[in-house]
């Protein structure tokens, strides 16, 4: 039988009813339910993954989407702790907050609420379809999933831990659908079902995104390329320097957090550079650098002006020397994406500098790139990092996924 994607919006809005009433606790322990099922579950789901990691290495997928793809026991181990770890987050629905009496007597506050039913559109990574699901739960929304082709097995035994949990629940299986077609033509009807789905948010690369961003007729929140700066200040110290470099740029270099640009004050960069390009080296980071850093390193290639604007997703690095603080966050201004910003500084006033003047989504000090993710910023999870400037901003948790509506008591008061 064919795959209704109407149909299946049409369940997921009711499902949502269900789960917009369900207790903080209720939710607890369905998602801590999901989290152990999950462990218990990790040979089939590791199975269906190797299915799309042949599949993926058959067609000549590139190395960082297939580091995106792949499961291990340990990731899978990940991802369930992620889950429980929201689990155990407070519930943002229901709680007033803000309550005030105005002159009239009326008291008027905001309640959190949910959004409704989320549609998540994203590419290889079979974690985003535990994390979308566990926080959209949480929120109290239904979600529909629309993975790539290239997970398609991952998805579905990972959708089948979920409803295994939910059927045990009592609980409408359609409040977690993940499409099992992945016809784009389903993708292209998904985007115009705006009398069922609330919001949709797609996650994955910059194509991606700009195809549903303008093809959507519902609202979308739109997650980016990272772009992500390392901007190694003259008053920096530069051995913790190095190790935000080495960190950001080779721990993992197929994901969004991972550095992009390094940006050098001329005042340090005969004293770092060197030795930024001997640790590179023993990572094989191949080095797009300007004039004024080329003849530091061994081996490198002139930088071009879509290299400051390069999402590399792999062993790959710009490297700039500036003049001074306000040269560089010019630079991140200009090519930045809105991600993720990093300085290396021990000087107090240019922290607090850079904190003010970069309007990126995560902005560090001293600290690596890599903790732009929602588990390390306390969300548990993340259901995608928004670069769009609306309601939520950066890593999005539970609490992203839902709105405020006013709540307004009274004592029969009527207006004047």
């Amino acid at each position: 039988m064919s795959f209704s994607i109407r149909k299946a919006a049409s369940e997921a809005k009711v499902a949502a009813r269900q789960v917009a009433r369900l207790s903080g606790e209720q939710k607890r322990a369905v998602l801590m339910a999901i989290s152990q099922h999950l462990i218990a579950q990790v040979s089939n789901i590791l199975s269906a993954n190797q299915l799309d990691l042949e599949h993926a290495k058959s067609v000549g997928l590139d190395a960082a989407m297939v580091d995106r793809l792949t499961l291990t026991e340990e990731r899978v181990m990940g991802i369930a702790n992620a889950v429980a770890s929201i689990a155990n987050q407070t519930d943002p629905v229901g709680e007033v907050k803000a309550l005030k009496t105005m002159a009239s007597g009326i008291q008027v506050g905001k309640m959190r609420i949910p959004l409704g039913v989320i549609a998540m559109i994203y590419e290889s990574r079979p974690n985003v379809t535990i994390d979308a699901a566990a926080l959209c739960f949480k929120a109290g929304n239904a979600v529909i999933l629309r993975g790539g082709k290239e997970a398609l097995h991952s998805n579905l035994a990972l959708a089948a831990c979920i409803h295994h949990v939910l059927r045990e629940f009592d609980i409408d299986t359609a409040a977690v659908t993940v499409i099992p077609d992945p016809n784009r033509e389903i993708m292209n009807k998904l985007m115009t079902l705006k009398e069922y789905i609330d919001l949709i948010i797609p996650r994955g690369g910059e194509g991606l995104i700009e195809y549903v961003s303008e093809r959507s007729q519902i609202p979308v929140i739109q997650h980016y390329k990272g772009v992500c700066h390392l901007y190694v200040d003259k008053d920096a110290d530069l051995d913790q320097a190095l190790g935000l470099l080495e960190n950001g740029k080779t721990q993992r270099t197929g994901v969004c957090n991972a550095l992009e640009t390094c940006l050098v004050h001329r005042a340090v960069a005969d004293t770092f550079l060197p030795r930024a390009a001997a640790m590179l080296k023993q990572h094989n980071t191949m080095i797009h650098a300007c004039d004024s850093s080329i003849g530091h390193f061994a081996e490198a290639i002139s930088a071009t002006h879509a290299d400051w604007q390069a999402e590399y997703l792999a062993m790959e690095i710009a490297v700039r020397v500036v003049d001074s603080y306000e040269d560089a966050v010019a630079h991140i201004t200009e090519y930045g994406s809105g991600h993720t910003e990093v300085i290396a500084t021990q000087n107090y006033t240019t922290a607090n500098a850079f904190i003010r003047d970069i309007n990126s989504a995560v902005v560090m000090v001293n600290a690596s790139s890599r903790f732009s993710d929602g588990g390390e910023l306390g969300l548990g999870a993340e259901i995608g990092i928004s670069t769009s400037k609306l309601h939520a901003y950066g890593p999005m948790g539970a609490e992203s996924l839902t709105t405020e509506k006013f709540v307004v008591l009274g004592q029969g008061q009527t207006r004047a």
